[in-house]
């Protein structure tokens, strides 16, 4: 399997890059990168759905004053 946004790297690539971060952070540390990462997806997920929302309520607040 091969990463199209990646150009073409294979599973050593990765798996050097995996060990190299490994090396850099520590073991302890990546946990918490995860967690943050995993809190920063929930909030923009949770903001787009807010948006979607809002559209709805916009559409169907001006539908029902055109009546």
């Amino acid at each position: 399997m091969k990463l199209l946004f990646l150009g073409g790297i294979g599973w050593t690539e990765i798996l050097v890059i995996a060990l190299v971060v490994l090396l850099f952070f520590g073991g302890r540390k990546i946990p918490e990168l995860m967690k943050g990462l995993g809190k920063g997806i929930r909030s923009f997920k949770e903001g787009m759905n807010g948006l979607d929302k809002d559209e709805k309520e916009n559409t169907d607040k001006d539908a029902s004053k055109g009546e």
